[in-house]
């Protein structure tokens, strides 16, 4: 009885996963209605100007991962991308604006999010899967006035508060 009980919960679980990340769905198949049948709701989207849309599905704030969903002008899927990782860090850049950032990455930690005062700077912060599989830490660093980005940072988490040995 409590193997078959066992075997259930781990079942569930895994289908549960699955569909946290989309990979059941079907490029060039799948609709706006099945993404969010199977994942939900975006916590952000855009239109872009050719009619295609770009949701935004973060799984934290004790997650790692970010989903972004591409869907061509007619609502079909084109592609679910992780993108919490370095290659898609590497690409924000000094100058760069809020939202630029916000459709790289997606919505940042708001519980993680900082204003420095004597600096007039705004970190954003993303928890993220870094070297080893250990979780990282990555922070956006804005000028305040402008919005535009200053710098970027990663740390290992367990660093977070002190300085590394």
């Amino acid at each position: 009885m409590w193997q078959r009980v066992l075997l259930l919960s781990a079942s569930l679980i895994v289908a549960a996963c699955a569909s946290y990340s989309g990979s059941g769905l079907k490029p060039g198949e799948a609709r706006l209605e099945d993404v969010q049948a199977t994942i939900g709701q975006p916590s952000m989207q855009w239109q872009n100007p050719d009619g295609s849309r770009q949701l935004a599905y973060p799984r934290g704030p004790a997650g790692l991962d970010t989903f972004m969903v591409r869907l061509d002008a007619n609502g079909k899927l084109q592609a679910i991308e992780s993108v919490l990782d370095d290659r898609h860090l590497a690409t924000i850049r000094p100058g760069m604006s809020k939202d630029e950032v916000l459709r790289i990455l997606g919505p940042s930690d708001a519980n993680a999010t900082a204003y420095f005062e004597a600096r007039d700077e705004l970190v954003w912060d993303w928890r993220y899967r870094g070297m080893s599989n250990e979780p990282w830490r990555m922070m956006v660093l804005f000028d305040a006035a402008s919005g535009k980005v200053r710098s970027t940072m990663v740390r290992p988490e367990q660093y977070l508060g002190a300085e590394p040995q």
